[in-house]
């Protein structure tokens, strides 16, 4: 791949390699030194536009444990607040030298945009309410390893709750799950779906529990939401909300799932410390090994997985 934007330019087989490639980053991480060669000589620059924790750190963790050198492009101190446009932004760091953009930005299609000013790899870390592929990769990765899925996910039950319509993880993970197999079901009030979906969809988060193998809490997205969708988020939690009783109800086996940041008492009204299938911290640390496979796919030789520094 030259780039990774969209679950569709990955593909179920290339989604199947790159969980393939982070087995392997998963076992450098637990090394006492948790760093390869891999990248060395190479530059993977982090340009974010939306205010981000988990994404920009997980990338900036990727590369460093390859090697790579790191450029961050702060947007508060850069000359976008002198009027400078994204063209010349991008077009001014290429000419540093950069092998890899990682992307991040509030309107929808900015990673394809970027593709036609530099010759680099386009990493898409969020566009918009479009896509935000390697969230969506971790989840696979993180369903994967925590049910012993080795291969596909043929029969697996999964609900996605909560604020589809906004939601560029919701959409991204809907593409990767169906293409590996999965039956997805979304469950929202009908405000909050988007208007054309291909997967089952119901307003009755209680009648799915009993079946799920994975619930998949997404947040309220209110910095998005330019009306009122759901009368309160007191109604909402009490319809939608993951609370004690709910969480009773789950298969011993099922997985609780969040893309953080979370709004605790609204879609999380349980502590989930507390419950034995979440698996929300296992995300985050998946996702610094995902990382480093997409960052190695594009980048790497095939070489130098193996020599610590």
């Amino acid at each position: 791949m030259k780039h990774f934007r969209s679950i569709d330019e990955a593909g179920a087989d290339g989604i199947a390699k790159l969980l393939d490639l982070a087995d392997h980053m998963a076992e450098v991480n637990r090394r006492p030194n948790p760093k390869v060669p891999a990248l060395r000589g190479r530059t993977v620059c982090n340009v974010f536009f939306e205010d981000s924790t988990r994404t920009r750190l997980s990338f900036e963790t990727a590369a460093k444990r390859l090697s790579a050198d790191i450029m961050n492009f702060a947007v508060s101190s850069s000359s976008v607040n002198k009027g400078e446009s994204l063209r010349d932004t991008i077009e001014t760091i290429a000419a540093m030298g950069v092998d890899a953009f990682v992307i991040r930005h509030g309107s929808s299609g900015v990673p394809w945009q970027v593709e036609q000013w530099t010759n680099a790899s386009v990493v898409n870390a969020g566009d918009g309410w479009h896509a935000h592929p390697t969230q969506a990769l971790l989840d696979c990765y993180t369903i994967r390893t925590a049910l012993n899925r080795t291969s596909s996910f043929d029969g697996l039950k999964i609900a996605i709750v909560g604020d589809v319509k906004h939601s560029r993880v919701a959409r991204s993970d809907i593409r990767a799950f169906t293409l590996l197999g999965a039956d997805v079901t979304l469950v929202a009030p009908r405000t909050l779906l988007p208007p054309a979906v291909d997967v089952p969809t119901t307003t009755d988060l209680d009648d799915v529990l009993a079946d799920v193998d994975v619930l998949y809490l997404l947040r309220m997205q209110q910095e998005r939401m330019t009306e009122s969708l759901v009368p309160s988020l007191r109604e909402y939690t009490t319809r939608f909300g993951l609370t004690p009783a709910r969480a009773a109800a789950l298969p011993e086996h099922a997985l609780i799932m969040h893309p953080g940041p979370m709004n605790r008492g609204v879609e999380m009204a349980v502590d989930p410390s507390e419950l034995p299938g979440a698996v929300i911290t296992q995300q985050v640390t998946n996702g610094i090994a995902v990382r480093m496979a997409v960052l190695f796919e594009l980048l790497g030789s095939g070489t130098d997985l193996e020599e610590n520094e």
